[in-house]
This record gives structure tokens, C-alpha cells and sequence, in this order.
């Protein structure tokens, strides 16, 4: 639980999975494993230098002992604390640093399922191997400068390799988001280019009058490939940093008059689409709903 300890662990198995990526395909599947305990440690460091009971299983009231400083009062031995794994730790993370971490948790997910499928089956994509390796050193770079960690010591040798897998990724995204954009533009026209400007407008508010998909909170917003009437799709959490307020964090954006639909990477290459929004909602409006966790309170 001990935040330097879990920085200079998180170092390793980054060198470790980076020695395994530059070895080639034989050795990617230990490339992803790695990376991913990486990116778990370094999320974990993050969270105990800020607290060490922010890694632990919240009802595992022993870890909870060790980490608070009581565990001379716990039943099993420090050893044995259970702590987060790598989904928990970054949704927590996330929860902090919404703004820093590109990686949201559906990006994440690839990752963990690499991980944990190498680890227990033995198996894993290897036509993500690329993307799943690129999206941990994109989820660990903020977390190095939260950590005032420098990057060169970091990366070590590795920090060309580095760079140039981000600068591919990039470079990937946008040209997978522009052709996305290319196909709706011309799905927009097959669909409605015949249509007269009153009968289109008729037709597209009907089309476009609710969100595509079901989320926490949804935003129209004008689509960037078609102008139609578009859905920005994510959830809400409460900003306490100067004053409280309401803030909504875009996950998707959707239009289901061109069918663009994008997410994660893809959104932030869409420049203000992905920044958050403060919305227009009080403190009591936003919690009306929210009933305590029934499982606080069964054995009571």
C-alpha cells in the first residue's frame, strides 16, 4: 500500500513489457499482461499517495485496518490486505482526474480483458496487441506528471519506442474519425439530398428527436459531419472546486440522422465536443434521485 513502493513496481513491469513489445510478436502477449499490471500499479500509487485505504476492497474491513494505520487490530495479517484491481483503481482514479486521463472506461476495458486473459488463459488479441500496449502508456503518461515522476527516468531507453507508439496512435485515430465523417456525410446525402429543405426538415426532427443510446445524461449538440440535430452522451458528477456545481462529462456523441457515432479518442479529436460542461442543475435537483447503498446498511 505503500505509494513509492508501487511506483518503482509499476517502472518495472513497464521495462519489462516494453523489452517484450520491441522482442516481436512472440512476446507480445507478455508485452500486454505487463503493461497492464503497469498501469494497475501506477493508478494504485496514485490513489495511496493520496490515501493508502483508497487501494483497498471497501468491505474488507481488515485491509481497511492495515491501511488506516490499525492493523495491530486486524484479524489477518497485512499480507493477505486486498486491494483493488485494475477497472476499480482506474474508475477511481477517473473520478479525480476526469480532465488529465484520456483513457475512459470503455478504452480501459480491452486492456483489462487482455490482461486478465493472458493471465488466466493464456490467450489474447493479437490484432488489438497494438492498441491495447499504446492505450496503458496513454493512461500512464498524466498519471507520471500527477506523480511528479519524470518521464525520461520512466521510460529509460525505451522512450523513443514510446513516443512513436503514441504518435501512431494518434495518427490512427484521426484517420479512422475522418473516415467515419466521409461515410456519414455520404450516408446523409443517400438518405436526404433528394428531399426538399421543408420535407428534410420535417423528416430529421422527427429522426433526431431523442438520444440514440441510453446513458446518464445526454446534450443535443449540432453533429460535426452532417449538422444535424446530434447527441452528446455521458454522466454527471459534482465539481467542488471553486464552488459546487454540476458537470456533465461527455463519454459518445451520436447522430442518428448520418449514423456518425463516435467515443473516447475519437470525441477528443473533436476538440470541444469532449469538454465537460457545467449544466444548469442545483445541488438538490442533482441528488433528488440518489437512495443510500442498501448494502451499507442490510446487516444493521
Amino acid at each position: 500500500m505503500d505509494a513509492e513502493k508501487l511506483k518503482l513496481s509499476s517502472q518495472r513491469w513497464m521495462t519489462a513489457a516494453l523489452t517484450a513489445f520491441a522482442q516481436g510478436a512472440d512476446s507480445h502477449d507478455f508485452a500486454v499482461h505487463h503493461a497492464g499490471i503497469a498501469a494497475e500499479h501506477l493508478l494504485k500509487a496514485y490513489l495511496s499517495s493520496l490515501h493508502p485505504a483508497l487501494i483497498v476492497e471497501a468491505k474488507d474491513f481488515d485491509s481497511l485496518l492495515h491501511a488506516t494505520g490499525h492493523g495491530t487490530h486486524a484479524s489477518a495479517p497485512a499480507s493477505r490486505a486486498k486491494t483493488i484491481g485494475l477497472v476499480e483503481a482506474h474508475a477511481r482514479v477517473h473520478k479525480i482526474l476526469r480532465k488529465q486521463i484520456p483513457v475512459d472506461q470503455r478504452a480501459l476495458l480491452p486492456v483489462a480483458n487482455a490482461r486478465n486473459g493472458v493471465a488466466h488463459s493464456g490467450i489474447h488479441d493479437i490484432a488489438g496487441v497494438q492498441t491495447v500496449f499504446t492505450t496503458c502508456l496513454r493512461l500512464i503518461d498524466p498519471l507520471l506528471t500527477e506523480l511528479e515522476i519524470d518521464p525520461k527516468v520512466y521510460w529509460g531507453s525505451y522512450v523513443s519506442l514510446h513516443d512513436r507508439l503514441i504518435e501512431e496512435q494518434v495518427k490512427a485515430v484521426r484517420i479512422q474519425l475522418e473516415g467515419k465523417l466521409a461515410r456519414a456525410r455520404t450516408l446523409f446525402e443517400q438518405r436526404y439530398g433528394h428531399l426538399a429543405p421543408k420535407e428534410r426538415e420535417i423528416v430529421l426532427a422527427t429522426i433526431t428527436r431523442q438520444s440514440p443510446r441510453y446513458m446518464e445524461h445526454d446534450e443535443e449538440t449540432p453533429c460535426p459531419a452532417c449538422g444535424s440535430k446530434g447527441w452528446l452522451m455521458g454522466d454527471t458528477h459534482i465539481d467542488e472546486t471553486n464552488e459546487p456545481v454540476v458537470v456533465f462529462t461527455p463519454y459518445v456523441f451520436a447522430c442518428s440522422a448520418c449514423d456518425l457515432d463516435v467515443e473516447s479518442e475519437e470525441l477528443w479529436e473533436l476538440g470541444d465536443l469532449a469538454e465537460e460542461v457545467v449544466l444548469d442543475v442545483t445541488l438538490d435537483e442533482f441528488y433528488v434521485n440518489w437512495e443510500p447503498d442498501e448494502d451499507l446498511y442490510r446487516d444493521r
